[in-house]
């Protein structure tokens, strides 16, 4: 289940322009990115929510034949989302992914530590990564197991920790969702109330909560260092003989015109920038500085 029925308010203005996960990270689409990573470990069945910009949402995934798209008319909360889809993703555990994270996670490692019963069955395992005691929206003691979600403690905690909004829901814990709700906030810390068994996997390696414009930049300007390059172009791009792009991203058809220094910049698909620039999320119908 990808999580992507939210509005984006974040991530505004981008998102008064485009639907919140189809916002471009390098060559593709921000939940393109989660779905690759999904179909590398053999996923068969992905749901992903809309609501925000719905009509966008539904054409991007109708080329995309092992998704389905829950149409929310109303927005549900996550854990609402969740319920709602419930007869598209079928019975047992489901994997849930908030669209707006990035993260390059062991899924095979996430999925066999949810499947351990040496301490008993598992109603949810939640990918984490480890912070100081105290520190982040998480706790857990020495095995693992979660103590403390956002203020709510009910033991001792070894490690803090930031929830990457990655997580398996087991059945059980399916079977109670509200029709209504958030998953933290209207399930999860209740179940920890309660004694349920939830635990955290560690991840080791950089996450992107694309959720504000300059999160949403930095993570652009992530995906062009991993691939060691200075600057990226799709089809069809101009560049006027004046400029000269520095950790730029180019969508399909954008134009830079003018001169001097493009740094730090993504220009959206079809988008006009105008040198010099720094610091800027250009779209069609805007330019919005990024604060550094």
């Amino acid at each position: 289940m990808v999580l992507a029925a939210g509005l984006g308010t974040r991530l505004r203005p981008l998102t008064d322009h485009c639907a919140k996960p189809l916002v471009p990270v390098g060559d593709r689409p921000m939940v393109a990115h989660v779905l690759g990573r999904l179909l590398t470990v053999g996923v068969s069945r992905i749901v992903v929510n809309g609501h925000h910009r719905l009509d966008e949402v539904r054409d991007f995934f109708r080329s995309q034949p092992r998704v389905t798209v829950s149409e929310e008319r109303e927005l549900l909360g996550t854990a609402g989302g969740v319920a709602y889809a419930s007869e598209r993703l079928g019975e047992g555990d489901v994997l849930v992914w908030n669209s707006d994270i990035l993260a390059d996670v062991d899924l095979p490692a996430l999925l066999q530590s949810h499947a351990r019963q040496a301490e008993g069955p598992r109603e949810s395992t939640f990918v984490v990564q480890r912070r100081g005691r105290g520190e982040g929206n998480v706790g857990t003691d020495e095995t693992g197991r979660i103590v403390r979600l956002r203020q709510t403690r009910v033991a001792d905690e070894v490690f803090g920790g930031q929830f990457l909004g990655i997580h398996v829901m087991g059945a059980a814990l399916r079977s109670r969702l509200p029709a209504r709700g958030c998953l933290v906030g209207d399930v999860y810390i209740p179940a920890l109330r309660s004694g349920a068994a939830l635990y955290g996997v560690p991840h080791l390696g950089p996450f992107f909560d694309v959720g504000t414009p300059r999160r949403y930049l930095d993570a652009n300007l992530d995906w062009l260092e991993a691939r060691r390059a200075q600057h990226w172009a799709g089809a069809g791009v101009h560049v006027e003989s004046g400029v000269t792009l520095a950790r730029a991203l180019l969508g399909e058809g954008a134009r830079v015109l003018g001169s001097g220094v493009l740094a730090r910049c993504v220009v959206w698909p079809g988008a006009t920038a105008i040198a010099p620039l720094q610091d800027a999320v250009v779209m069609r119908s805007a330019t919005v500085p990024v604060g550094r």
